[in-house]
């Protein structure tokens, strides 16, 4: 498994990558960080056009559909733009790899933390239309980063098994582009949980997404907190991340032979 110590004697390494990201990010570009602002609006305006008005999903959802579907895309947005990010990580940063020794999982790490920065801007957005719907904040928002770690657990499984999957097998880069079309579907970011049938609700908590997106409804509108779908997709979670973690680990040493 990991070795903490090690990662721990280089850990102003991963804030080295982590500062270079989020630069590299925003270089050359004319709006820079306001792109962490226009991708969730105008994905949710697109949404709530779309589903909510024409696909008539706005009828199933209490309150403003608008804010309903922009929490679901938060940590929606944060994870498939995590997860796509440390995947391409590696490839990316194939001149250090191959010249110099460090633990490589630093990598898609540092990529996954710089999601950060856009999640924190588009969490402002967030507090300007809650108060422009009149949704006040309650206590149970103090339970957010309990399911924004689920997220990153889940993405850092997802995003460091797809980066140890893309060094060897370079075709999987255009697979990941569909997985996360359609992950995005079958996560409840346009639609309430309540839509799917209650038999299925634990085979559909396997996706980790699922229980976190819940947890930020249940703290932000108010909706009830699913517990059983928020600990199955917790654990799914868990298990994706230990998985994406030893497949790295065991891979890890051909990286500069292949990358």
């Amino acid at each position: 498994m990991l070795n903490l110590a090690e990662l721990w004697e280089y850990r102003e390494l991963l804030f080295f990558f982590v500062w270079r990201d989020v630069k590299v990010r925003y270089k050359q570009t004319v709006l820079g960080a306001a792109w962490a602002v226009i991708q969730p609006l105008t994905t949710t305006f697109a949404f709530t056009l779309l589903f909510g008005r024409f696909g008539g999903m706005a009828k199933q959802v209490e309150g403003p559909y608008a804010l309903h579907v922009f929490v679901g895309m938060l940590p929606w947005t944060f994870f498939a733009n995590a997860v796509a990010l440390a995947s391409n990580s590696l490839i990316g940063s194939s001149h250090l790899i191959s010249k110099v020794y460090f633990p490589r999982i630093l990598i898609p790490a540092a990529a996954i933390a710089s999601g950060l920065v856009d999640f924190a801007i588009s969490f402002v957005v967030l507090l300007v239309m809650m108060a422009a719907y009149g949704v006040a904040p309650t206590w149970a928002m103090l339970a957010l980063p309990l399911f924004l770690l689920g997220a990153i657990i889940s993405a850092a499984g997802a995003g460091i098994l797809f980066a140890a999957l893309i060094v060897t097998y370079r075709d999987v880069r255009y697979i990941m582009t569909f997985v996360m079309q359609l992950w995005l579907f079958g996560t409840p970011v346009l639609y309430t949980l309540d839509i799917i049938p209650a038999q299925w609700h634990r085979l559909y908590s396997l996706n980790p997404m699922v229980g976190m997106i819940a947890g930020f409804r249940g703290c932000i509108l108010g909706a009830r907190f699913p517990i059983d779908v928020i600990l199955i997709s917790s654990a799914s979670g868990l298990a994706m991340f230990v998985v994406g973690v030893r497949y790295f680990i065991q891979m890890e040493r051909r990286f500069a032979d292949v990358i």
